[in-house]
Order: structure tokens, then sequence, then C-alpha cells
């Protein structure tokens, strides 16, 4: 009887517990938390993120002679022709691989069988095509085939691929991408580029396919041709309305324009050669970007009240100074100090709130440009692709601020004053390109290796003796990061073997003599 009772109160409490227990499990869930996340959301966060890192600054504007510093620390890099691995703000492989790459190899995963959201995942790989040609331009091999897998298969030391492996297949992920995008498909209207715009995204696509294809002008002249012509029939960013433009806002500010508008407002200059081209040919976007604060004898000196945007007025800063010589060609220049030459106007082009533009009209009717005059398209003309070229960057101006505006009659002066001529056509395109591309800093350094042009100097900083960047010769590529020398050893040093040392002298595989 004894046994009985027990084992009834046993089953007695178990129940009470079962039923005690009933509900306990949604008490630990929080209602208000989400537990996924819309893939379109994540690629947004891809292209906020993809905005031109301060690393550009310090390297990419330096080496084409367009913005530059004479001071040195977490500032050298390209005014010294000196190795600066890992500089304090995070170097364009950190910041592109951590979230641009990571976020679109998400949306990809997650929506490649999902029909309905076809226009999602092929936007997803258009956009991680353009962030691996930003890296793979700026290093050479990189991490590809198995890069952004972290999360998705636990693939934590990716190998590297060779570049030349790499511009396949984003040739081929770009041509599949923009052609299989679909208006009559589902419209990702929170999409942060272009609102869904199916056509838009098309044209960006296309125009990357354009970009690739022509960077190949050298090493693979059919492959380049072929690509540029797919490119050309599927329709390319031809007017600024399709710019890719990510746009800042007080909340989320633009990088450069951060930087500038912080603690290096008075480290960084325009650089000589480049105020000296935009002068010498009276081109009014000199105007719309420079600004001097005349006699300004320290960063406090450099106020509105001694600002002046006069083109007359504006002095580049000469290549190959530092803080021991600055001072003696500033004198020689006619200057109060260093502080008085010109600089890029922090209150109008590069405000924190300015845009940065990835792909423009600008570039594209270049690009168009030079492959007219290589025969590799029969559509339009060099001479009107080069002046529709220079109008819309100029047009492009006023996107910045009010005060940059390119007035209509100037711009159309300067147009008609500087054609297309013959036996020059590449110089001139891809000068433009390079003044097109400002404040761009990857682009501008790809498409001056691949060129040519503008026919720079050298920085003679630190030559001859400098064993990374030899005498009469420029920096062709970013050497990798101190994080994947020592975690991901094993495959930089098969990467190293194959592409050559880990040097800034070291050529890309499409960097051709």
């Amino acid at each position: 009887m004894k046994k009985i009772f027990n084992y009834s109160l046993v089953a007695i409490l178990a129940l009470c517990f079962s039923s005690c227990d009933k509900g306990l499990e949604k008490l630990n869930q929080n209602k208000t938390s989400p537990t996924s996340v819309d893939p379109v959301f994540l690629l947004n966060n891809a292209v906020i993120q993809s905005s031109m890192p301060v690393k550009g600054l310090v390297f990419d504007l330096g080496i084409v002679q367009q913005m530059i510093s004479p001071n040195g620390g977490v500032l050298a890099g390209a005014n010294f022709n000196q190795d600066s691995r890992d500089v304090t703000t995070p170097p364009i492989w950190a910041v592109y691989y951590q979230n641009v790459v990571k976020y679109t190899a998400d949306v990809i995963n997650s929506t490649q069988s999902l029909p309905a959201r076809s226009n999602l995942y092929n936007m997803a790989r258009i956009y991680q095509a353009y962030a691996y040609m930003v890296l793979t331009d700026e290093y050479g091999d990189i991490p590809y085939s198995e890069a952004g897998r972290g999360y998705i298969d636990l693939t934590l030391l990716p190998k590297y691929d060779a570049q030349q492996d790499i511009y396949a297949s984003l040739i081929t992920e770009l041509t599949e991408a923009s052609a299989a995008l679909d208006a009559a498909g589902t419209i990702e209207a929170a999409d942060f580029l272009y609102s869904g715009d199916v056509t838009k995204w098309k044209k960006f696509g296309y125009s990357l396919l354009l970009r690739a294809g022509m960077r190949l002008s050298k090493v693979d002249p059919a492959k380049a041709q072929a690509t540029v012509v797919v490119a050309s029939n599927g329709g390319v960013i031809t007017a600024n309305a399709d710019n890719a433009v990510i746009r800042h806002d007080a909340n989320y500010t633009q990088p450069v324009g951060g930087t500038l508008n912080g603690p290096e407002a008075a480290n960084f200059y325009l650089a000589k050669p480049f105020v000296d081209q935009l002068k010498n040919t009276n081109d009014p976007r000199l105007a719309a970007i420079a600004i001097r604060y005349v006699g300004a004898t320290s960063g406090n000196g450099q106020t509105v009240a001694a600002g002046s945007t006069n083109p007359a007025q504006q002095i580049g800063m000469p290549m190959g100074r530092d803080n021991g010589t600055i001072g003696a060609q500033a004198t020689a220049d006619g200057l109060a100090s260093f502080y008085d030459y010109s600089q890029a106007d922090r209150r109008r082009v590069v405000k924190t709130t300015t845009p940065v533009f990835l792909v423009t009209a600008a570039q594209t009717n270049l690009l168009l440009a030079e492959a007219q005059v290589r025969g590799w398209i029969s559509t339009g003309t060099a001479a009107q692709y080069f002046s529709d070229g220079i109008r819309a960057h100029m047009d492009q101006m006023a996107s910045f601020d009010v005060a940059s505006a390119v007035a209509t009659g100037a711009r159309d002066t300067y147009v008609a004053a500087n054609p297309l001529l013959p036996g020059t056509e590449l110089e001139q395109i891809n000068t433009q390109y390079w003044i097109a591309s400002f404040l761009n800093g990857p682009e501008a350094f790809a498409n001056f290796r691949r060129s040519g042009f503008p026919a720079l100097t050298p920085n003679p900083y630190g030559q001859p003796s400098n064993p990374d960047v030899p005498n009469g010769t420029f920096i062709r590529r970013l050497t990798y990061p101190t994080s994947e020398l020592s975690v991901n050893t094993a495959n930089v040093s098969a990467a190293v073997a194959v592409q050559g040392p880990d040097m800034l002298s070291t050529r890309v595989w499409w960097d051709k003599p």
C-alpha cells in the first residue's frame, strides 16, 4: 500500500512539474528581437560600408598626384613612397572583406534558391563583383573563390586566387547577373542604391563589365574587346541620373570628408600636377574644387575670410616634400607657409555629407571613347563620347555643393576649346578620366596604371635609395595587411610565390609596361 502511495505521489508531482513547465520556454523568447533579416537590408549594409575608406586618401590619391600631405606618421604612404600596411584607419582590405564581401555573400547564399528574390540575388552578385574588382585592382591576387564564407561553411583561412582567374569570373558574373535582372520580377524597393530600379541596376552591371573589359586592354586585347562589346550592347551609364552614388548625411558621414573636416583638416593639399593641369587649361572645375587660404601660417589661419576659390590664385603642393623641406619650398613659391597651398574645399567638395561616386556617366563615356578609338565598338563617335564625358563630370560637380556647380557656359567653352585630336586620343581621354575620377582613389589609381596617363613624373621622395619603390617608378599595388601575414600565412606565402614580392613596386596581372 505504501509503495502504491509513493508511486502515485511521484506521478502527481511529475504531472505538476509538466504542467508548470508548459509555456515556460516562451518566457525566454524576445518578442521584439528579430530572428532573421530581410536580405535586402544586408545588401544595403554592403553598399553603405563600401564608401571610400580613408586609406585611399593616404595612398591612391597620393599615387595619382591629386592630393598629398607633407606629414609622416599615420599619414605616411604615397607621399613618402612608404609601405604603411596598417595605418590608424582600417585598410580597404579590412573594410571590404569584413563588410561588403561578407554581406553580399550572405545575400547570395540566402537568395540563390528563391525565384521570387531573383533580382536581389543578381543585384548582390553585381555589387560583390564591384567590391572584388576594387580589391584585386588594389592588391593583385586575393581570396576570392573561398572568401566571405566564414559564416556559411566555416572557411576561415581562404586560399588566394590569381587575378587572371578572378577577372574571368568577374566578367562571367557581371554578364550573367546583368542579363538576368528582370523588370517583371520582384522590385526590391528597399534597395539603398537604386530603390530596386532594374533598368539602372542593369546599366550599373554593364558599366562595371565595360570597366572590367578595359582593364584587360594591354594583357588580353581580344578578351577586352569581346567584353566591351557585350557591355556596350547591354547598355551602360551615360547620364548622371543613372550614376552609382552613395549618399551621406549628418548621421552617416562621408569617410574622407569626416577626416578632412576633423583631425587632418590642415594636413592634405591638392598636388601641383593636378592643380597645374586644371589651371593651364582654364578648366572651370578648378574653381569648383579648390580653395586656398591666402597667407595662412597655421591651420588656425585657414579661415573662411582667408579662403579664395579664384583659379588664378591656386597653387598646388609639389611632390616629394616632407616637414623638413616643405617650408623652404613654400617660401620659394611665394607663400607664407605650407598651410598656404591649395586644398580640396572641405566646405564644398569634401564636406561630411558629400556623396561618393562609384561609377559615373563621365567615366563610362570616356571608356566608350577609348573603345571607339581602338575600333572595338562601332556605335557613336570617339569625339562625342569624349565631350559627353567632360560635360557629365562638370555637371556632376553640382552634386557636391551648389557652390561647386559649373556654369553651362563655362562648361561648353571648355569643351569647345579642348576637342579630341588625332594622335593624342588615348592621352586626352585618360587624362580626363583622371580628372573625372577625383576623390575615387581606387579607380583613379587603377586606370592610371592601365593607361599610363596622365603622363606624371614619379614622386621623387626617397629615391633612388628606396628598395620598395625604385628610382623613377611609381607604386603599383598595395601590400597585404599585417593581419593576413600573421593569420593566413600559408595562403599569403603561396600567393606571393606566384605573383611576386609583397612590395609596393610589384605589378598586378593586368598592369603591363
